[in-house]
């Protein structure tokens, strides 16, 4: 294949050729799309709307809540243009764009992930000691401390790929992710982005293994409380995290540590669809069903006053 030095434009994988798939894949992606839009939105307008609400569990919840939102909105309005209007193009700039605020969101999300799992801890080992160190002041600078550590991640891994030639400009996915990238690349700087995209998965071990130690001192902790109804509230609060934490590391794994031999474009979209999109599809839900605060709160958000009664007794 000829090595281009610049390339005006990537072509993603379409899903079909046939123009009612096409259509389908539109009407699937815009259910999914405003799914995940509107059950994040009903969890950022619950806290903010509840008093209650405002700690620093659920502050970084909302944080958690709008990177969802961003990481699928980055990826998933593009695709449905491109197959409403039978394309399969995107602008190099469009491309590095994906790139950069995909990776910024994404990395971003496990580190807020991991941040939420020390403020378990401190809440549950160290009970009196939660409000002197988990002050606002504190977690405004340790979600600053994620956002600015996460951009300057995605900004070098974006600044490799554009330095970058390729062989080609066919991208194997609905959208510009960097090993797809780094596949098609015929650059010296081939090397050094694998190098930054194996410390990515390093950092991303790193922290997945502190959220699993962490939880084991929480649940011995949790243990040893006498009352069971004092284990079932600590534990409430725990296992929509740690859900919420499996579901993220399951579907990487699913995406990233399958042998390299075995994939076809259809499986490898498949899967791409699949940690893309469920994970800022399901956090919500999963966070809505086993938190009950959360439940007093979207109710009373949708007015629904009978059935926030009646959990707010059950909370009590």
């Amino acid at each position: 294949m000829s090595n281009f030095t610049f390339t005006s434009e990537f072509l993603l994988l379409e899903f079909s050729e046939e123009w009612e798939l096409q259509i389908l894949h539109f009407l699937v992606f815009l259910v999914l799309y405003l799914a995940t839009l509107i059950g994040n939105l009903l969890i950022i307008a619950s806290i903010a709307l509840d008093h209650r609400l405002h700690t620093p569990m659920y502050f970084f919840l909302v944080n958690l809540a709008i990177l969802d939102i961003s990481a699928v909105s980055v990826i998933v309005p593009k695709s449905m243009a491109n197959s409403i209007t039978r394309s399969r193009s995107i602008s190099y700039f469009g491309c590095a764009a994906q790139v950069f605020f995909y990776a910024l969101f994404i990395s971003t999300g496990f580190a807020i992930l991991t941040i939420m799992a020390h403020d378990r801890y401190v809440a549950i080992c160290n009970p009196l000691q939660y409000e002197s160190i988990m002050q606002k002041r504190a977690c405004v600078q340790m979600a600053g401390s994620a956002w600015t550590t996460c951009f300057i991640y995605a900004a070098v891994h974006t600044g490799f790929i554009s330095s970058m030639s390729f062989c080609s400009n066919v991208v194997n996915q609905f959208f510009c992710e960097i090993p797809s990238l780094l596949n098609i690349s015929c650059s010296d700087l081939y090397l050094i982005d694998l190098l930054l995209l194996l410390l990515g998965c390093g950092l991303s071990l790193g922290c997945f293994i502190f959220i699993i130690v962490t939880y084991v001192h929480i649940f011995s902790a949790v243990l040893k409380i006498p009352s069971v109804h004092g284990q079932r509230k600590a534990f409430s609060t725990c296992i929509p995290h740690l859900a919420v934490v499996c579901l993220f590391e399951s579907t990487a794994v699913l995406a990233y540590a399958r042998p390299p031999g075995n994939s076809s474009p259809g499986k490898d979209l498949a899967i791409a669809i699949i940690y893309s999109m469920v994970p800022p599809l399901m956090n919500p839900v999963i966070y809505s069903m086993r938190n009950k605060d959360i439940k007093v709160a979207l109710w009373k958000l949708l007015g629904i006053r009978h059935a926030s009664d009646t959990i707010s007794r059950i909370v009590q």
